[in-house]
């Protein structure tokens, strides 16, 4: 692609937790709101937990009558968007396994995994039933994902063991808090970033603008 500022996509860094119920809905809304829009995406896991102890933040489900709203909330917009979800029985849970999963799926040291790879997962989590680090599950789900940069998780049940994916993930969750990011999901486009499923409009908005001026 030529490097002509007029011809360049406008980028978008998706960070996304698996423990987060809205970063699964606005990943699977992602590309329905950005329908007819020219740009390239990334997707970047972080460690929610981390985020929130950062910015003195408590988890929505952390407060019993938020938790309460938050589950109708997910129920109500996963059937206003068609999208299928079954809550895990364990909520929260813990997702470093997971997103470590999804970091040593990364083409390479420091890259992001494609959408292929934080689809599989986000459906392992919130479309299908069951406990998501079940063994026999966890067996089934990294054998799928053949992780290149670490295959000898293969029948393991905790993947942290591997260092180069342990610190590129906690490398990517420093780098978000220097951006700014607070939560999940987040969207960052240049050096703007719109939080929440119900900022993706904004987003195509800021899309839309990117390309009229570099038309």
């Amino acid at each position: 692609m030529a490097s002509d500022s007029r011809t360049v996509l406008p980028h978008l860094t998706f960070y996304f937790d698996l423990l987060s119920p809205y970063a699964y809905l606005a990943f699977e809304r992602l590309p329905h709101a950005l329908s007819g829009l020219s740009y390239s995406v990334s997707y970047q896991p972080v460690f929610l937990p981390a985020l929130l102890q950062h910015w003195g933040q408590k988890g929505p489900v952390e407060i019993a009558p938020k938790r309460a709203w938050v589950m109708r909330h997910v129920d109500w917009l996963a059937r206003q968007q068609g999208v299928a979800l079954c809550w895990p029985p364990t909520h929260p849970f813990n997702p470093l396994p997971l997103l470590r999963l999804a970091q040593a799926s990364a083409p390479s040291v420091g890259g992001t995994p494609s959408r292929w790879v934080v689809e599989t997962l986000f459906r392992h989590v919130w479309a299908q039933e069951g406990d998501p680090l079940a063994p026999e599950r966890w067996t089934s789900l990294v054998t799928l994902l053949a992780p290149q940069r670490a295959p000898e998780w293969l029948g393991c049940q905790d993947p942290a063991q591997e260092p180069l994916v342990k610190a590129a993930l906690t490398a990517a969750t420093q780098q978000a808090l220097a951006c700014g990011v607070f939560g999940v999901p987040t969207v960052e486009v240049g050096e703007r970033l719109f939080w929440g499923l119900d900022s993706l409009g904004m987003v195509a908005d800021y899309v839309t603008e990117l390309a009229a001026d570099r038309s």
